[in-house]
């Protein structure tokens, strides 16, 4: 059977059925025509012939379907065709496929009757399920009209109106009821009354079920009490307390009814909590799974999204506040009814008065009691939620609002039972510190990319500009009424303080999340084009008392500085308006030196101070943080603008040990120095790197090279006047600081004020020397004063040129001041350090000439004294410093010349402030005058006795 499936498969015929049931799968079978079946019954008919040829033919033609029969015939062929074996070949395939087909068409004979019927069955079969079709759908139909028709019309009526008749039978027992709802002292007393009045006939035994059914019935009211006064913890109602009150005492349970009512509360703070949070999550998630319901509240709390987190957060503190509200006033009720019946006790028993005393005591001390503990559970509930979420993560803005929302908490606890609130303020200085360490951390990173990128340019701000009028510093002109918040502070007078429970007692909430106050004053801090008007733009050249409405604080900012250094001669108001050549600060509104860098400092501390102001217990932490702004600032303009190795070797003391102290500390606690991480070093150091930040380098933009700007003078004013006016805006914090600082924390304060913010001004010294240094050519002057003879015999009358070179130096580097002036405001102090600095390195370049002198007769002396004298007369013209800077320097060094032996050698140990060059110098151009050689060998001892402790 499988070979005939096979080659009525190789003959394009499918393959016989298996069965009857099988036949419409040959129902496609293209049937043999009667020619076809004549030629087959034509045919010789022996069986046991056809079977053998159907035998004969070969295996492959039983295979697959893919089978190419043409191909395998063809590959089959010799080399060497011969026709008359191929015609045989041919002869035989078509025996064999004719035998094939002959067998096909007998079994498609056999089994054509049994097809034919099994057919007419299943068309038989296809009309009866169509006509069946055909009765339901009619059925439906007339179901459906009589449905409509009669019973949701007729059936539907007689149903609506059972129910009616149902419902006012209702309605009637309800508004019975309703005389007697929440009447719970009336239905007592009944029941007491009834009770009272059955005991006399309790012989009988239907008074007895009545006593019974009386009994039951208390019961039940019992119950229904204590769900009354579990309404009490959200929602305080002094009529509804009252009558359950009222009904506890008649059943003398006033002490079980407070246990009952502290549970309720406990009850009340963990259901309020849990429903709080689990709306959030599932709002948040968007589906109301109840595998949420299943969790533990600490678990829930992990839920939160953080967009979420504050609303979510201020709802849990607004119910807490409805269940601390509602024990405050049922404290309120329960002192209000003592006093009442105090003095109504009189008239009672003494029996009964003193059962009434005891338990008023015993609810007192429940009360007091239950304040702490109902206390200690909301703070439990508010740590568990705020401990879930990382806040690290979260904005600024933000995250103080979440501490403004957990300050107001506490100040809720200190006047519900004056509590301090330790767990709370434990949870949030965790999650504070934990905060401010990466967003500080990030602040110190922005603030060097800042420096790093800062040009120097002034940032124009107005005269009469304060840190006060940025938007980061309101909260300290709201920091006076810290009870209530300034939206809410009564316009009363009094002095009396009123407490959040008093204030929202009746209406209102201390945790309604008010965000219309954020931007309700905008700044107004910036001035146009340096100016604050054009009128003052006009005016600033022509008249210099232009700065009136410039307040004292200001103007004071820049003439009274105290550097720690010898005072500068005062100048009076005339003698600013008089001179001209040595004020460079009459073209523009006397305002603020700084940069936008500047202000961006000021913000962040701003910022910083709001948090501690609303979190004191990290108070140390802040400020800490807040000084190392002003560290890396003050490093950052040392590195920029005053580091020079050459400065120290002058002598001249331009950096004071203490700013040298402050600096080595800023390097070695807070800059890191490490080029790269070390993969040898501890875990310990790694962590130490991580508190440190990377020494800021210059931008690129700023050029300090250019002796046309006097060696990027500009710049350097604004950098370190800014550093000076931080300073400034540091010691006018310095009383908000110590406020808040703990007291064992506060030498830090002091030593911060005392070794840093007061070396602010100190900087100036270093960065405007390296500018002296430059500005004026000194080389050329000792080339000059080189080619001087001074062994002349006659007194001269006639100075030499190198005074008149070193003086054209001088007003070249006058007028230099002057073009940067109109650039950048140079203030008063300023200028004067530039002045001093140009003229102490001149005079000190006048004597090192005079030191290079190999030989020098008295009337050359005469004439470095002429010399000295015109350069101090000219120079005066051009300067307002008095006196003159290490004037005495020079002319006690030219006076030296005339001393004796014995003078000498007094006046060397005397005067240390020269070098040893210069007073060798001095003691081998007396030699052959006044000084012979053995007074010489002792002089010269004398300077290496003074030397050697220098070495």
């Amino acid at each position: 059977m499988q070979k005939i499936k096979s080659l009525m498969t190789r003959q394009g015929l499918k393959s016989p059925p298996e069965s009857l049931s099988d036949l419409g799968a040959i129902e496609s079978l293209r049937v043999p025509g009667k020619e076809e079946f004549r030629e087959l019954r034509e045919q010789p008919s022996d069986p046991q012939a056809e079977q053998e040829l159907i035998n004969s033919i070969e295996q492959v033609y039983f295979s697959t379907d893919s089978f190419d029969i043409v191909k395998y015939e063809l590959e089959k062929l010799p080399p060497v065709l011969n026709l008359q074996e191929l015609e045989e070949y041919r002869d035989k395939l078509k025996q064999q496929q004719a035998a094939v087909s002959k067998k096909v068409a007998d079994l498609i004979l056999e089994k054509q009757p049994a097809y034919v019927k099994e057919l007419e069955r299943v068309t038989s079969l296809q009309t009866g399920l169509q006509l069946a079709a055909v009765i339901c759908t009619n059925g439906r139909r007339h179901l459906n009209i009589a449905k409509e028709g009669f019973t949701q019309a007729s059936l539907g009526l007689l149903a609506n109106q059972r129910k009616r008749q149902l419902l006012i039978g209702l309605l009637k027992s309800l508004r019975t009821i309703k005389t007697l709802e929440e009447d719970y002292p009336g239905a007592i007393q009944l029941c007491l009354e009834c009770q009272k009045a059955a005991s006399t006939f309790k012989h009988y035994s239907c008074i007895s079920e009545l006593n019974s059914k009386l009994q039951d019935t208390l019961e039940q009211i019992e119950e229904q009490l204590d769900v009354a006064l579990s309404k009490i913890c959200k929602n305080f109602d002094i009529n509804h307390y009252t009558k359950v009150q009222q009904a506890y005492r008649l059943l003398g349970k006033t002490q079980t009814a407070m246990d009952q009512l502290h549970m309720h509360f406990t009850q009340a703070i963990h259901n309020t909590v849990f429903q709080v949070v689990l709306g959030y999550v599932e709002l948040c998630s968007g589906n109301t799974d109840t595998k949420f319901q299943k969790l533990q509240y600490k678990d829930l709390c992990t839920h939160v999204t953080p967009d979420s987190y504050i609303p979510c957060l201020a709802d849990l503190c607004k119910a807490l506040w409805e269940v601390m509200l509602s024990y405050y006033r049922t404290m309120e009720w329960h002192e209000k009814h003592d006093n009442e019946d105090t003095t109504s006790a009189s008239e009672g028993s003494n029996i009964g008065t003193e059962e009434t005393n005891f338990d008023r005591g015993y609810i007192k001390k429940k009360l007091e009691h239950g304040l702490t503990r109902i206390w200690q559970d909301v703070q439990l509930k508010v740590k568990t939620y705020l401990l879930g979420t990382d806040l690290s993560i979260f904005k600024y803005d933000d995250f103080i609002f979440v501490l403004d929302i957990i300050s107001r908490l506490m100040q809720v606890g200190e006047e519900f039972c004056g509590s301090k609130s330790e767990v709370l303020q434990e949870s949030i200085r965790k999650q504070s510190v934990n905060y401010f360490k990466n967003y500080h951390r990030t602040r110190l990173d922005e603030l060097r990319m800042f420096l790093e990128n800062e040009t120097w340019e002034l940032c124009p701000v107005k005269s009469n500009f304060s840190i006060l009028q940025l938007h980061e510093f309101k909260f300290m002109e709201q920091s006076r009424s810290p009870s209530v918040s300034p939206s809410k502070q009564p316009a009363s007078t009094s002095s009396k303080t009123v407490t959040l429970f008093e204030q929202y007692c009746s209406d209102g909430n201390p945790f309604e999340i008010q965000a219309n106050h954020k931007d309700e004053e905008t700044e107004d801090v910036l001035a146009s084009n340096g100016y604050e008007s054009d009128e003052q733009e006009k005016s600033a050249y022509q008249e210099y008392d232009s700065d009136s409405d410039v307040p004292e604080e200001l103007k004071r900012d820049y003439v009274d500085e105290q550097t720690g250094d010898a005072p500068v001669k005062s100048v009076s108001r005339e003698t600013l308006k008089s001179r001209k050549k040595s004020d460079y600060s009459l073209n523009k509104v006397n305002a603020p030196i700084l940069t936008n860098t500047t202000l961006n400092v000021i913000r962040l501390v701003g910022k910083y101070m709001q948090m501690m102001n609303i979190l004191k217990p990290i108070a140390f932490d802040v400020i800490h943080f807040m000084s190392q702004l002003f560290d890396y600032y003050l490093y950052a303009i040392y590195t920029f603008f005053g580091r020079n190795d050459s400065l120290e070797s002058t002598g001249l003391g331009l950096s004071s040990s203490r700013l040298r102290t402050t600096l080595n500390r800023i390097q070695e606690s807070l800059i890191d120095m490490e080029v790269s991480a070390d993969p040898t070093a501890t875990l310990t150091a790694a962590e130490e790197r991580k508190e440190k930040v990377p020494s800021p380098h210059l931008s690129h933009l700023v050029v300090l090279t250019s002796g046309d700007t006097l060696y990027g003078l500009a710049e350097r004013v604004v950098a370190t006047e800014s550093l000076v006016f931080l300073a400034e805006q540091f010691e006018f914090l310095q009383p908000h600081l110590d406020a808040v600082m703990p007291a064992v924390k506060k030498p830090f304060l002091q030593q911060f004020y005392s070794q840093t913010v007061s070396t602010a001004s100190e900087l100036r010294k270093p960065i405007y020397w390296i500018v002296a240094g430059k500005a004026i050519d000194y080389e050329q002057m000792l080339l000059l004063m080189a080619n001087v003879k001074w062994d002349v015999k006659e007194i001269m009358s006639q100075h030499n040129i190198y005074v008149d070179a070193l003086l054209k130096e001088f007003e070249q580097f006058n007028r230099r001041l002057n073009e940067v002036s109109k650039r950048v405001r140079i203030p008063l102090p300023v200028s004067n350090i530039l002045w001093e600095h140009c003229i102490r390195l001149a005079n000190r370049t006048i004597v090192e000439g005079y030191a290079n002198v190999k030989k020098c007769s008295n009337e050359g002396r005469a004439l470095m004294q002429l010399d000295f004298q015109q350069f101090l007369m000219k120079l005066e013209k051009l300067t307002d410093i008095r006196p003159i800077p290490d004037k005495e320097f020079v002319e006690t060094y030219i006076k030296a010349y005339y001393l004796t032996e014995n003078d000498m050698e007094r006046w060397i140990k005397e005067h240390r402030e020269y070098s040893t060059k210069q007073l060798t110098n001095l003691v081998n151009v007396c030699l052959g005058s006044h000084i012979n050689k053995k007074a010489r060998q002792k002089l010269l001892a004398a300077i290496d006795d003074i030397d050697r402790p220098k070495r």
